[in-house]
């Protein structure tokens, strides 16, 4: 266990203890000398974790302590790393762009031994290739839902028949070659899914929708049996 992975883990144990806890448990938790256990209370002192304690007494961390970005274990590295380079093969160019600057920012307040990691990572995304939005903007699309703005839309079908839509967009799904806006449909008074290569005109309309996003995003998850992403 490198000592970034350590601290991380000693920073775990003292979240579940909530009465102080000595030094010896501590360290045989870990596998740790005492001596070295101390030095680790101190290192993470010094990054502002709030540890009281002492020596013989025990210690305790107190709430509100964040994990500082230094403390992300090798295999959340590896999941990061992996994220980015999925969004950089089959996203749009500025989800592409803001993956990279999020690494960069990582990278930037990282140990030596965790930049090694993350710049060397083995893992890699193997064949596909990034879809197309047709006609209209991703980004400007992930505007829209962040603030739950309807949209008038002119939808054509697989016949390229074109019909005019009021849609609530509420989600925009990553498909392996397509992406495709979920939203409520006012013509259909329901959920629909339309494939955003398919869309022929997106006009945002003022004001937002009558309902709250999450809501709708539950009721859609109910309607087609999607469980809810893990946190």
């Amino acid at each position: 266990m490198n000592r970034s992975v350590r601290l991380l883990e000693l920073l775990q144990i003292l979240r579940r203890h909530r009465r102080a806890v000595s030094g010896q448990v501590l360290a045989e938790e870990l596998g740790i000398s005492l001596r070295t256990l101390y030095r680790d209370i101190a290192a993470l002192q010094a990054q502002g974790a709030d540890i009281e304690g002492e020596p013989g007494v025990g210690y305790i961390l107190r709430p509100g302590f964040m994990l500082p970005p230094l403390m992300f274990s090798p295999e959340e590295i590896e999941a990061l790393v992996l994220g980015s380079r999925w969004v950089s093969s089959r996203a749009d160019n500025d989800l592409n762009d803001a993956a990279r600057n999020a690494l960069a920012k990582i990278e930037a307040v990282l140990p030596s031994d965790l930049k090694a990691h993350l710049r060397d990572s083995g893992l890699l995304i193997v064949g596909g290739e990034r879809g197309s939005d047709g006609v209209i903007d991703a980004s400007l699309v992930r505007r829209l839902i962040r603030e739950e703005r309807k949209v008038e839309m002119a939808y054509a079908d697989a016949s390229g028949r074109a019909s005019e839509r009021t849609v609530w967009p509420i989600a925009l799904g990553y498909l392996d070659k397509q992406r495709i806006i979920v939203g409520w449909c006012e013509l259909r008074q329901d959920f629909r899914h339309f494939r955003t290569d398919r869309v022929v005109t997106l006009t945002p309309l003022p004001g937002r929708y009558p309902r709250r996003r999450t809501q709708l995003l539950k009721e859609w998850r109910e309607h087609v049996g999607i469980s809810p992403p893990p946190l």
